[in-house]
């Protein structure tokens, strides 16, 4: 009986458009978001600070920027990895070759140069679709790849092909200790976490889901397909190519072109299908469910081999690994599209109904 809208009454036009128009909701998400900022920062140890919540938070944005693209204009692609590299790479750049460039403003400018990107690569999607802008999207992973190693520009022409960073620093505070480190990509999620949700309920958004689901009728009731697409596309590769800096700068601190290969791309795309194309939640779902499962396998698989007398070893881990995705993508793809999102809108509507379900 504590989780339903009886007696919750709009009287106006911008009450009944909110985010969460149920007032419950709205508490969850605000306690969510102040255990992220004060309760986890006094639970969490380095290990889970740099293993788990960071890169956590920083794929969920990536994965935001995916879902946006696949999940809401139904637009496939395989080349999230080379926007997370434009991403990183324009930012370091900026950062290194303008004099006391702010980080922040060198991390949306690498998100500027990879919306550039995307939009380039995004025009083929004006006259092809599926598997051939799966390839065309795919050859920009190819492209940005060969660039980020052959063109010495790109890397300070650093000899070792690989770039770093230090001492970073947002309006005179240090970006230093995990912790640290843990606050800086909160805030970036939570602000681009708003936005997006807001965007997808917007005109645009609904335009994205026109096109996904019949861009010919779309174009029939006034919808311009070249101008959502390519808006997707370039909210998408913005997104992403800040979620690139930030695991650049924020999470490695020295990088090569192979941390955004071609595996990042796929890695993203598992995360929107797992998680829920188009579902805003099913984006943190996804990638919190890729960032734990290894952990979890390496710890659970050896105890369990111990229980019978069987040593696993490092190699059979990271196949049961690529094993267990493949299993589970079929699974969802089979049971459930919509992914671990799905779930949980079912799991609410069933407590909305508790305790007289119908």
């Amino acid at each position: 009986m504590f989780y339903r809208e009886n007696g919750q009454f709009k009287t106006s036009y911008r009450t009944d458009q909110q985010i969460f128009p149920i007032a419950q909701d709205r508490w969850a998400i605000l306690a969510l978001i102040a255990f992220a900022f004060i309760g986890v920062p006094m639970l969490a140890d380095e290990y889970m600070f740099r293993a788990i919540l960071i890169p956590f938070l920083i794929l969920a944005l990536a994965a935001l920027g995916v879902n946006i693209l696949v999940g809401y204009c139904g637009q496939i692609s395989l080349g999230s990895g080379a926007f997370m590299a434009v991403g990183a790479y324009m930012a370091y750049n900026t950062y290194i070759r303008i004099e006391g460039m702010p980080l922040i403003i060198a991390l949306l400018s690498g998100g500027f140069f990879a919306t550039l990107v995307g939009m380039f690569f995004g025009i083929p999607s004006l006259r092809v679709k599926g598997l051939y802008l799966a390839v065309a999207t795919l050859a920009a992973q190819f492209f940005c790849d060969w660039a980020f190693l052959r063109i010495g520009w790109f890397t300070n022409n650093n000899a070792s092909g690989s770039v770093s960073v230090s001492n970073l620093q947002v309006f005179g505070f240090a970006i230093q200790t995990p912790l640290q480190k843990y606050i800086f990509c909160l805030a970036f999620l939570v602000v681009f976490g708003l936005l997006a949700k807001n965007l997808v309920r917007s005109a645009i958004g609904r335009e994205w889901m026109a096109i996904r689901d019949m861009d010919v009728a779309a174009a029939v009731i006034g919808i311009r397909p070249m101008y959502a697409k390519l808006s997707a596309f370039a909210v998408s590769s913005f997104i992403i190519g800040v979620a690139g800096g930030l695991w650049g700068f924020v999470h490695l601190s020295s990088w090569e072109p192979a941390a955004f290969s071609i595996d990042r791309s796929f890695q993203l795309l598992f995360m929107v299908i797992i998680g829920g194309m188009g579902s805003i939640m099913g984006s943190f779902f996804g990638a919190a469910f890729i960032v734990v499962l290894p952990i979890f396998l390496n710890q659970f698989l050896p105890a369990l081999g111990a229980m019978f007398g069987v040593e696993i070893s490092t190699a059979g881990i990271s196949h049961t690994e690529f094993m267990v995705f493949g299993a589970l993508i079929v699974w969802f793809l089979i049971v459930e599209p919509h992914g671990l999102a799905k779930l949980w809108s079912i799991g609410k509507q069933k407590l909305r109904l508790w305790p007289f379900p119908h």
